[in-house]
């Protein structure tokens, strides 16, 4: 999978809001782990890195952590769950240092290594990062949709034809995945990006 999704400004007020109060009221010492969640197509990717710019102080980047690159191929969005814990958010909430290895998706195999840099808020993104088994972790959780017509046009246009065969196979995987963890309904905000910029959702 490539990025990024396409979403444009500004960002919700309620948004901008809820994270600077979850990123204020962390742990100290712990990073406030943002999850921004939602099926494909949907807008995580452009979410999540507007995100990131707005809660940077220009000295300092929050990083950003893709589930797309913990995913072990098109048939392992439940296997990316237990990689996000054992090497994210298990050590962004101890000592340990948090680290992560990129699925090379061409290959077909894990490949190197990337350490996440403390900081003061970290921001989770991709279809899984609101899991149940995260919660515990998670200062935040930000669910983000759109309707099946526009995430499938965005999808082929940012993937071309490496999605396009895949697509219903994912998709099967994220219904199962988002009936069982009711993530939509746990989700502190709920965003629609069907017109490019995110809307907030009562």
């Amino acid at each position: 999978m490539s990025r990024p999704d396409e979403v444009g400004l500004p960002l919700p007020v309620e948004l901008v809001a809820a994270v600077h109060a979850a990123a204020a009221g962390g742990t100290p010492g712990r990073p406030a782990v943002i999850a921004v969640d939602g099926p494909a197509g949907s807008g995580k990717t452009s979410l999540a890195a507007l995100l990131a710019n707005r809660l940077g102080d220009g000295e300092h980047d929050v990083p950003v952590v893709h589930m797309d690159d913990l995913f072990p191929g098109w048939d392992g969005l439940a296997d990316a769950v237990p990689r996000l814990l054992e090497w994210v958010l298990g050590p962004l909430a101890g000592e340990g240092v948090a680290r992560w290895r990129r699925y090379d998706w061409v290959a077909g195999g894990y490949a190197e290594w990337h350490e996440v840099p403390r900081s003061p808020v970290v921001v989770v993104e991709g279809v899984a990062s609101g899991s149940r088994a995260c919660a515990p972790h998670l200062a935040l959780l930000v669910w983000v949709e759109a309707s099946l017509d526009v995430r499938l046009a965005r999808g082929l246009a940012r993937d071309s034809d490496a999605f396009a065969p895949y697509w219903d196979r994912w998709a099967a995987q994220e219904q199962v995945h988002f009936t069982a963890e009711r993530t939509r309904e746990r989700a502190d905000l709920r965003l629609a990006t069907d017109d490019g910029s995110p809307r907030l959702l009562s």
